[in-house]
């Protein structure tokens, strides 16, 4: 019984996170719990789990009167998400390369981002995401620190619901990425300096938060043409 229930919870989850992660509920939208018994024909108790679940993650928030809703998250919101991270995600970078890199791993890298490329130039969005995570996830392996892994973890499960519905995507970014991804697997490969690693990661996530805020300034300055 208690198997049953953790697969109808997890069905519930995949099937809502799915659903805010790839732009069918957009940010601000109402959660109906009766809506979703309806259409995953099960009970409201694995639906309001996977909820908590997601509430937990960050993607959903529940307000007062209205109940659960996707987490709004706007531009400015964004933005300082980013900045945070451009610093947890340099530092953590830094620290796992105080463990030499391994060839296998630096392979591992090197193929990821070559598969990054390909996916930008197929316009798969949904992969290209999932196999920047996963790059990333590489090089975090080697980083002692759990607690700053998590956070990072956290964030980027915050900013989910923007970065995969395309809102945060721009190609010319994605591209000038991988040259930069390419950047630290040359670093990490010759074991450069802990500050000269941590500069070029920092500095990465920070070319992300300039690309958005230019596109932002840009959409606005047409608008007024």
């Amino acid at each position: 019984m208690e198997n049953k229930t953790i697969t109808k919870k997890q069905k519930a989850y995949d099937y809502m996170k799915s659903r805010i992660i790839e732009g069918h509920y957009a940010p601000g939208q109402r959660i109906v719990i009766n809506q979703l018994v309806k259409e995953l024909s099960t009970s409201a108790i694995p639906i309001r789990e996977a909820v908590r679940q997601l509430e937990a993650e960050g993607l959903i928030d529940y307000q007062n009167n209205i109940g659960p809703v996707v987490t709004p998250i706007d531009k400015s919101e964004y933005l300082d998400t980013i900045s945070v991270l451009a610093v947890m995600e340099g530092y953590a970078t830094a620290l796992s390369s105080q463990h030499e890199f391994s060839q296998v791993k630096i392979i591992e890298l090197t193929t990821k981002n070559q598969q990054m490329k390909e996916a930008i130039e197929a316009f798969d969005l949904q992969s290209f995401g999932q196999l920047n995570r996963e790059f990333h996830e590489l090089i975090y392996s080697q980083c002692e620190n759990t607690f700053l892994v998590e956070e990072i973890r956290k964030s980027w499960r915050k900013l989910d619901s923007i970065r995969r519905t395309g809102s945060a995507f721009h190609p010319k970014r994605a591209f000038a990425s991988i040259q930069e991804h390419q950047q630290l697997i040359d670093l990490l490969s010759k074991n450069a300096d802990f500050e000269l690693i941590e500069k070029a990661a920092r500095t990465h996530k920070l070319n992300t938060k300039e690309a958005f805020n230019n596109q932002n300034t840009q959409i606005r300055s047409e608008g007024f043409k």
